[in-house]
């Protein structure tokens, strides 16, 4: 691990020579996505020539395998999506694995959270299933937020009795997940990984699940290094994912421990970032 900041990767002047990546994994908001959660028109034809050299990009995000396979639909054939921070990856729409929860804990996290709402907290639960996410909150305020990121949910009455394969349970709060929601979950940490994967959300997912995990299980699975592995993200749940990738990359104005994590620095999500940076490292 860095014991400082990373440093700027050097944007001018010639490259090096290309390096050897077979691998490429970006989380999507704060990272790919800007600031108006749009991917970079840039990206797509980097896309296409990562797929003419046969490198791998795969997007990792805390959105729903059924979000971020509609943003990628016209290029989705034979990507792998590392959806829900890693509890659910899928290519061509088959499993290839997950990391569902004990039935017992999305009951006792919707419990939760009707009790800080009841002590006048603005959040809303979010139990993510394999097929749907369900929620019981039905204001147009929350429900923007959750079209955002689950294209497949449902409004439901009772959050606590889903009959789902669920992978995560995801909390949006108004205020600070990381200084509100966060602290009040800490029962759960004892046993589960609490992770702030946003400004306004945490999720709870079983402590083997992060897109660390799911990143190693995909690097066996491909034969692909951590040396010719290389990942983009700005948020705490992408710490682990940059822990697996010599060339880790954190975007500028990323979380302090995020910089501090990555071995580089990479533009902002809002000046082309990741695709500048890609075209960059491998002479594209």
């Amino acid at each position: 691990m860095p014991a400082t900041p990373a440093p700027l990767y050097d944007m001018s002047g010639p490259a090096a020579g290309p390096a050897d990546i077979r691998l490429i994994v970006t989380d999507m908001d704060g990272t790919l996505l800007d600031d108006t959660k749009r991917i970079p028109t840039a990206l797509w034809p980097v896309l296409a020539e990562l797929r003419r050299r046969g490198v791998l990009f795969s997007p990792a995000s805390g959105r729903q395998y059924a979000t971020l396979a509609r943003q990628f639909a016209e290029v989705a054939e034979g990507m792998v999506f590392i959806a829900e921070n890693g509890t659910y990856v899928v290519r061509d729409g088959v499993e290839l694995s997950s990391d569902p929860l004990d039935r017992s804990v999305a009951p006792a996290v919707g419990r939760t959270v009707r009790r800080l709402v009841a002590g006048g907290a603005d959040v809303g639960a979010v139990v993510c299933g394999k097929r749907a996410a369900y929620v019981e909150r039905t204001d147009e305020a929350f429900l923007a937020e959750v079209r955002t990121y689950y294209a497949e949910h449902r409004v439901v009455d009772d959050v606590t009795a889903v009959d789902d394969d669920v992978i995560k349970v995801a909390l949006f709060d108004f205020g600070s997940a990381e200084h509100s929601t966060a602290p009040a979950l800490a029962a759960f940490a004892d046993t589960h990984r609490v992770v702030v994967s946003g400004e306004h959300w945490v999720d709870v997912m079983n402590r083997t699940a992060d897109k660390g995990t799911a990143l190693r299980g995909l690097q066996r699975a491909l034969g692909v290094t951590p040396a010719q592995t290389m990942v983009f993200g700005d948020y705490l749940n992408d710490l682990e994912m940059l822990d697996a990738a010599d060339w880790s990359f954190a975007m500028a104005g990323a979380h302090p421990e995020v910089i501090r994590r990555a071995r580089y620095l990479a533009p902002s999500n809002n000046d082309d970032g990741v695709p500048r940076t890609i075209a960059r490292v491998l002479g594209l």
